[in-house]
């Protein structure tokens, strides 16, 4: 079992096939994530990594964050994330992880925070039918109905489906097809939308429900440059910090509109 990545959520875009279908896609971002911990079956008792998403200040950081970020020589980090990983499948603290850990063609899981919708009533919420809008039902079309029994056992169980907050929940969308990656700006394009809003941050996993591709790289796809450089910094003095390599310098809005369009990723129809 491979690690996942942890990515931003940009926004949606489409391209067309060779035979012309439009097909949705939602953009994802991976800014140089880096392995930040491990944790080990003799330490911790379960094998996992703990990956960190793009940069940030330090003034933005907990003390105790930035005691954590300069124990493993990183960057602080905006977002952490920990994904269970087989015993083999560790990766060295410090290194980075790229896009090309995913194939084109290959199936995801993509878990992510559902976009919250405030309270909402059990038609809007659960998709009940109401009551019928006939003779005899007055201004009470869209109630929720009985919720309880009689006097045995006379309460409502916990999980009824009722009124309440919806969404703002975690979700997983599985089975994703990858459309494409894009390395030089750490993108990675997926058919069909994805759980969170725009700007939220997703994890990407290996497909549960799907066999994984025979030549996806294991344990994980490590950016050879940056890797060198790290190791290099370990062996000397133990004082210098890891350099990080940052993946593209075009901001959010550039990144989706670059996408829309007549440009290099989208096919012509004929």
């Amino acid at each position: 079992m491979r690690t996942g990545l942890i990515a931003q959520k940009l926004g949606m875009t489409r391209r067309f096939s060779e035979s012309g279908v439009h097909v949705p896609i939602t953009v994802l971002k991976v800014d140089c994530v880096q392995v930040v911990q491990q944790r080990t079956l003799d330490k911790d008792g379960y094998t996992a990594l703990q990956l960190g998403w793009g940069k940030s200040k330090s003034k933005n950081v907990s003390k105790q964050m930035r005691g954590h970020f300069a124990n493993a020589k990183v960057e602080p980090k905006k977002q952490l994330c920990e994904f269970r990983v087989a015993d083999d499948a560790l990766v060295d603290v410090g290194q980075e992880i790229g896009v090309n850990h995913f194939l084109a063609g290959q199936k995801v899981d993509v878990c992510g925070i559902s976009i919250g919708k405030g309270f909402a009533g059990g038609i809007k919420r659960h998709g009940f039918a109401g009551l019928r809008a006939s003779h005899g039902v007055s201004i009470n079309h869209r109630s929720l109905g009985s919720t309880g029994q009689c006097q045995d056992p006379g309460k409502v169980f916990k999980g009824k489906k009722m009124a309440g907050q919806m969404g703002n929940v975690r979700v997983t969308t599985q089975n994703i097809e990858i459309v494409g990656v894009d390395d030089d700006r750490g993108l990675i394009l997926v058919r069909g939308g994805v759980p969170g809003a725009r700007g939220g941050f997703v994890r990407i996993t290996d497909a549960v429900k799907s066999k994984l591709p025979e030549d996806a790289p294991y344990p994980a796809a490590l950016k050879a440059g940056v890797v060198e450089l790290q190791n290099g910094a370990a062996k000397g003095s133990g004082d210098e910090k890891a350099p990080v390599k940052s993946v593209g310098d075009v901001g959010i809005d550039e990144q989706v509109t670059g996408f829309d369009g007549n440009n290099d990723l989208e096919e012509d129809k004929g």
